[in-house]
């Protein structure tokens, strides 16, 4: 009865055309698994990844639990295709911070719909995160160009543009799905580019395509709902 319970309280709140949504997408991907016999970790990692950002930006802290299932998936993705950046990003930070996340949105959330308490950057603050991501992400493409990472410039930008959105997921900032709209489209770009190439990952292509729809769709949700309080 608790799992149900508790199923019923992370499922409260939902619009139907956000569930209809997920539906949809989840079935495309496993019906386009299916025809070009996609890699299981693929369709793994996209089902998980879609699952944590869509109840991440719910403010349900059961997104965790996704985040870290898909984000284990990604790391042997990034491994098989040389994309070093982004498997130390996951490897090293993503499940650190998403297991920090868990404790620090514990602690901040509204007593009635068990969701997060939202937050934003003073000005200031977003003039540094700026700053921090030009300098940071130029630092991370010279590091991956020295390496031979297939990817240097796109993979830069994404993993230390990934760092600060993390940060300020765990931070709770509406701010974070602006730096996911980057990191998102971005990605989409890097590995359709692998896909056209012959990497088999079909599944994680639509998987950031999906990632950047949900990332502007929950700014403007976000925003909404800071405005109102």
């Amino acid at each position: 009865m608790k799992i149900i319970e508790l199923a019923k309280k992370e499922l409260d709140g939902w619009k139907i055309y956000e569930t209809l949504g997920l539906f949809a997408v989840l079935s495309f991907i496993f019906i386009n698994a299916f025809f070009v016999k996609d890699n299981p970790i693929a369709v793994c990692s996209a089902v998980c990844g879609i699952l944590y950002t869509i109840i991440a930006g719910k403010g349900k802290i059961s997104c965790y639990f996704f985040g870290l299932m898909g984000s284990w998936c990604y790391i042997w993705l990034s491994l098989k295709n040389a994309l070093w950046g982004n498997m130390l990003l996951y490897l090293c930070y993503y499940i650190p911070m998403q297991i920090l996340g868990i404790f620090r949105w514990r602690k901040h959330l509204e007593s009635k719909t068990r969701e997060i308490i939202k937050t934003k950057l003073s000005h200031l603050q977003r003039i540094k995160l700026v700053i921090t991501g030009i300098l940071g992400s130029v630092t991370t493409i010279l590091i991956l160009a020295y390496f031979n990472d297939k990817s240097p410039v796109i993979d830069g930008i994404t993993t230390f543009f990934s760092i600060l959105g993390m940060y300020l997921t765990v931070k709770r900032c509406i701010e974070q799905w602006l730096i996911w709209i980057v990191v998102n489209g971005l990605s989409f770009i890097m590995w359709a580019n692998l896909v056209i190439h012959g990497t088999k990952a079909y599944s994680t292509v639509i998987m950031w395509g999906v990632y950047f729809i949900l990332a502007i769709y929950f700014y403007f949700v976000w925003r909404k709902e800071l405005k109102k309080s």
